[in-house]
């Protein structure tokens, strides 16, 4: 069902000078609604879903929570620091700042990292597109090391950029000391709701996946094997990431993605007591993720959205736009039961500037609410002046 709220009014046609002096705006008031919406999610499960001692399953698309236990407990995290490692570094590709076919030059402090590696020697050179395969499929600390030199000159300055990215992102129990996870210190630290926002970022950049969804591949000409550390990808329908992490402090963790019908999930795992338990707590999240729950892209269930009016304008309407993301979760079966409303104001006077919100869309099923978007100014407006106005005037009377 889909509704469409708006008021109108007949503007009688005024003189040039007296619309200047006289416009007055017709704004029909928005639909108050209360704060709290119907929600479709349930992240109180009784079953017991996880062996762990923290984890989060979450819709990357619209950051909805299915599921979290702990969620916010500092915990060392292990290889899976390498999530933030990868993301500074698509980053870096897709702005331009490097690409794939950049050779990075390894360092004296690069090869000397241990735990999981690739063996780089000091001096010796590999393109940015094998440094990813490294890092992303046998989580080779030295690559992340020889990476994050040449991202940002040095491991350090790096630290310093992940740090300062984690907040910007929201990460507000987060803090890393070195780029790859191998030493952990006390102050070296996130939890899984960071560590999910983290992967949330890292799969906007959808090239990472050439990486996480290879199981084995080779660098050196053929000549030294690859193998991915994260199971799930020979196990689990739709697996297509992300990161696995194991330290005697941090225990067996995971960044695990998959995606079915169109929907993505990213479940994460800290402080399990095994690879069994981590590769199956994060299978029995995505099974529950994907049974109970289906996205709604809320732009698709829109028809269309007017122009609103615009008084006083060097143009007479102003083009409106979704603002952000109107895609939500809803409980499975209920996918075509979502209406949508509309409220939007009549007409505003000029000057009417881009951003402004002017309305919104709200979501419902069965009548209560479960998203709501706002309305807001595609292009600004800027209020006529005398002589535009009369001349715009002059063209109406004339094209009569």
């Amino acid at each position: 069902m889909y509704k469409y709220n708006k008021s109108i009014k007949t503007l009688a046609l005024l003189t040039a000078l007296a619309v200047i002096l006289a416009a007055a705006p017709l704004t029909a008031a928005l639909t108050v609604f209360a704060d709290n919406l119907d929600t479709q999610v349930d992240t109180d499960v009784s079953a017991s879903l996880v062996d762990a001692k923290s984890a989060i399953l979450i819709e990357p698309v619209s950051g909805t929570v299915l599921y979290e236990f702990n969620p916010d407990e500092r915990l060392q995290i292990a290889s899976v620091t390498k999530t933030m490692t990868m993301l500074l570094v698509m980053e870096a590709i897709d702005n331009g700042k490097i690409s794939y076919d950049d050779m990075v030059s390894t360092s004296e402090h690069a090869a000397s990292m241990g735990g999981s590696q690739v063996f780089l020697e000091p001096g010796e050179q590999m393109c940015v597109d094998d440094m990813l395969k490294a890092i992303a499929i046998s989580s080779g600390n030295d690559a992340a090391v020889a990476m994050a030199e040449f991202v940002a000159g040095s491991e350090e300055a790096f630290v310093d950029l992940m740090n300062k990215k984690a907040a910007a992102i929201g990460c507000e129990n987060t803090h890393f000391c070195n780029c790859n996870g191998l030493d952990e210190p006390d102050d070296h630290y996130s939890t899984a709701r960071d560590v999910a926002k983290i992967s949330c970022e890292l799969i906007k950049h959808r090239d990472i996946f050439k990486y996480t969804t290879t199981w084995m591949d080779t660098l050196r000409g053929g000549t030294f094997g690859l193998s991915n550390t994260n199971k799930l990808l020979k196990s689990y329908n739709g697996a297509n990431g992300l990161k696995t992490g194991s330290t005697e402090k941090a225990k067996y963790c995971l960044s695990a993605s998959a995606e079915r019908n169109g929907m993505d999930l990213i479940a994460v795992i800290l402080g399990a007591p095994s690879t069994k338990e981590r590769f199956g707590s994060a299978t029995k999240l995505l099974d529950y993720g994907f049974a109970n729950y289906s996205l709604v892209r809320g732009a698709e269930k829109i028809e269309t959205i007017p122009n609103i009016k615009v008084q006083s304008g060097v143009r007479d309407n102003a083009p409106v736009e979704l603002s952000g993301s109107s895609d939500f979760i809803v409980k499975k079966g209920n996918e075509d039961k979502v209406e949508v409303e509309i409220n939007l104001e009549t007409s505003r006077v000029a000057p009417v500037l881009e951003g402004e919100k002017v309305g919104n869309v709200v979501f419902k099923i069965d009548g209560s609410k479960v998203a709501e978007t706002d309305i807001t100014v595609m292009e600004t407006v800027d209020k006529i002046n005398v002589l535009q106005l009369f001349l715009k005037n002059m063209q109406k009377y004339f094209s009569i």
